[in-house]
């Protein structure tokens, strides 16, 4: 077969493999890969050809620390040319005042906002209050009074259990090193979140940014209560929609489900839902513009402009109608997926799901651990991760969940009665396989056992399903 899409590839494959033919293998391998497994991960998804040649050339070998227009390297025009298409097509997409797209990752674009807020909110009024205009003005003895004033600030976010991001104020990650944090959750009997309660515990902590966003919540946030409730308490309101951005760019969410209208900054990745490269976003209104485009030098290096292109161009796809219909057909098959298992006896959590993530409650529906699940479900071609779920029982490392979405599957043409079809895959591996015995006779947290012919079974039956629906068609490397 020749297509542009093909000829692009082998020829791109073809001089890899002249330098490291080994390297040139593995990059064939997991297009292969990728063919024969049902991708469910929420925060995985296909980019287009279009995507991910844009992030194979020469833009890669350019220094442009700085912004369009300032920067600390000569000869960025064509950079800046990218990156200022790039920013239009964000903010056209989200309707936000000002996008910035230089973050390498969704941290990267955390950090930025986090640092950009306590620029703003900290840094900047003990600069005027001392009539300086820059930190490398203050005093020794000024400078260890602000670094102290920037550390001893407090964050307010969703907790991992209820399905909040480690990046959102958490002791393992950078971002619970800089904050004073706590977690509010999410109502015990309902598995939402329960907005009188959050209320009063911003009350009581009087967090100076309230962050919003999730990696494993099945249910749409309503953002302008948040907003309302960070009013109340003097805080900057934070949006991470990392995992949903796709829904608010596809329209799918709107009004007080879209954070955008109600967030002073809302950070995401540029993949996911969105279908775009690895990377990282922040928009922000107008008052704080100025503070995010420090991004770097604060906490970015040299942005990488090979992949703002890649951004720009999936941006620009993000913009076209039959995005919208690819959105809403996200959350359809998320639906689905969520009914058919239920419909077999495997509890969802929440009971259903608004958006594009299905959480599963696997221990108490057939006994086994998250890590058990997943090694289970990737038995028989399904690739999930696990994950914890409200109160979980096993941990973080265990979990007692698993994490599916459906961002992936749709990008391959599959609807709702595909969606029946992977669920009966689903629960018929997870119904089949039992925790192994430990020597003290315990039930194994990390050990199962699963008959053979029944993962045989199920690898064939996904593979029925890729078949039918072929990861990039227009690509074929083996011709």
């Amino acid at each position: 077969m020749s297509t542009p899409e093909t000829d692009a590839f082998r020829s791109a494959l073809s001089v890899v493999e002249q330098s490291e033919p080994r390297i040139a293998a593995a990059i064939a391998g997991e297009l292969e890969n990728q063919r024969r497994q049902l991708k469910l991960i929420a925060s995985e998804n296909y980019a287009s050809p279009a995507v991910l040649l844009a992030m194979g050339n020469w833009l890669s070998d350019k220094y442009a620390e700085g912004t369009p227009g300032h920067r600390f390297y000569a000869g960025c025009e064509v950079v800046d040319e990218v990156e200022r298409i790039a920013a239009e097509h964000a903010r056209e997409l989200f309707g936000a005042d000002h996008a910035y797209v230089q973050p390498h990752s969704g941290i990267d674009a955390n950090l930025v906002a986090f640092w950009a807020i306590l620029a703003k909110r900290v840094e900047a009024p003990r600069l005027d209050e001392l009539g300086l205009k820059h930190v490398n003005d203050l005093s020794d003895a000024d400078w260890e009074t602000l670094r102290r004033d920037l550390g001893n600030q407090r964050l307010l976010g969703l907790s991992l259990d209820a399905g909040g991001h480690l990046t959102h104020g958490f002791r393992p990650n950078i971002s619970g090193k800089m904050f004073d944090q706590r977690s509010y959750g999410v109502d015990a009997e309902t598995g939402r979140l329960d907005y009188d309660a959050i209320r009063a515990q911003a009350q009581e902590f009087r967090p100076l940014i309230l962050v919003a966003g999730y990696s494993a919540y099945p249910r749409n946030p309503n953002f302008r209560i948040l907003r309302e409730i960070a009013d109340e308490v003097g805080a900057t309101f934070m949006v991470d929609m990392a995992h949903f951005a796709g829904l608010v760019a596809g329209k799918v969410l709107t009004g007080d489900f879209d954070p955008v209208p109600h967030a002073h900054v809302v950070t995401s990745t540029t993949h996911k839902s969105l279908r775009g490269p690895r990377g990282g976003l922040v928009l922000c209104t107008e008052e704080y513009a100025e503070f995010v485009d420090k991004g770097c030098p604060m906490v970015l290096g040299g942005p990488m402009g090979h992949v703002m292109a890649a951004k720009a161009v999936a941006f620009a796809e993000a913009r076209r109608p039959e995005f919208a219909d690819y959105a809403q057909q996200i959350v359809a098959n998320s639906q689905a997926l969520a009914d058919g298992l239920m419909k077999r006896d495997i509890t969802v959590a929440s009971g259903g799901t608004d958006n594009h993530i299905v959480l599963l409650d696997v221990f108490s529906s057939v006994g086994l651990t998250g890590r058990q699940s997943e090694s289970v479900l990737l038995d028989g071609g399904v690739v999930t991760n696990r994950n914890s779920i409200p109160n979980d029982p096993n941990g973080a490392w265990y979990a007692s969940g698993i994490r599916m979405g459906t961002p992936a599957l749709t990008t391959l043409g599959m609807g709702p009665a595909e969606m029946d079809d992977v669920a009966d895959i689903i629960a018929g591996l997870l119904k089949a396989a039992e925790p192994t015995l430990t020597k003290s006779g315990d039930q194994s947290k990390a050990k199962y056992t699963l008959d053979d012919a029944v993962a045989a079974d199920a690898r064939q039956r996904s593979a029925d399903l890729l078949a039918r629906f072929r990861l990039y068609p227009q690509v074929d490397l083996d011709g």
